[in-house]
């Protein structure tokens, strides 16, 4: 399989991106970088978390206008898989490619934790190897993962089953959103579920030595779902 992550002007978290599924998973990967169309034939691209554009105007609004946003487009008109994590959510919500937005955090503070998050949906591409109910325990940290949309859209998604990742505490409880996320959303997938967006970073639980593997199933599941 074939990875490609973005690097925008302010992202930190490709390098990390790169290593976990190159070194870890064993993968083909390479960078983009923002200024690039050509996508090299990638089977999945990933937006990696970080401060594109130093978050000026919004999390992700300069970064969604970069050239490699409309190869990007394209690839996912097509039915190509996008991974955003993190910033990358950011900047596939301002990019149209995922409905809503993610805003200030509910305590208007900056949040580095590990949380725990629930599987909701497991018949998509980025969650095919967990079962419905599973939980993941994943790193946060950002200052605005407080994903808001209007309750008519948030309805929708609940009902088509793109949300794909809830924040639960140990009883899950649902309401444990450390953001303030409404419905304790996650992760959220589009219509297709071929595009996936998460404020938690799965790249940084690949080793049981950092606290955690739990982030690779995430990505294998990506590359199981390509394997056919």
């Amino acid at each position: 399989m074939k990875w490609a992550i973005v690097r925008f002007p302010g992202s930190l978290d490709d390098n990390d991106a790169l290593y976990a599924v190159r070194e870890v998973l064993g993968h083909d990967a390479s960078i983009l970088w923002h200024k690039d169309e050509n996508l090299g034939g990638a089977n999945c691209i990933v937006l990696p978390g970080g401060f594109s554009y130093g978050d000026y105007l919004r999390c992700g609004a300069i970064a969604r206008f970069s050239p490699v946003m409309k190869s990007i487009s394209k690839f996912a008109a097509e039915g190509g898989l996008v991974l955003g994590i993190c910033n990358g959510f950011q900047i596939l919500c301002e990019a149209h490619l995922l409905p809503g937005a993610l805003t200030r955090n509910r305590s208007l503070s900056f949040i580095c934790d590990t949380v725990t998050v629930r599987v909701e949906n497991s018949q998509t591409p980025f969650t095919c190897l967990m079962r419905q109910g599973d939980l993941l325990r994943l790193p946060i940290k950002h200052g605005e993962g407080c994903y808001v949309a209007p309750a008519c859209e948030l309805r929708q998604l609940e009902e088509r089953g793109q949300v794909l990742l809830r924040y639960v505490d140990g009883d899950q409880n649902e309401r444990a959103a450390p953001n303030g996320s409404m419905r304790a959303i996650a992760g959220i997938a589009n219509e297709r579920f071929n595009v996936f967006g998460l404020m938690p970073h799965p790249e940084h639980a690949v080793e049981t030595m950092l606290g955690g593997t739990d982030g690779l199933k995430i990505l294998q599941s990506i590359a199981a779902s390509v394997a056919g």
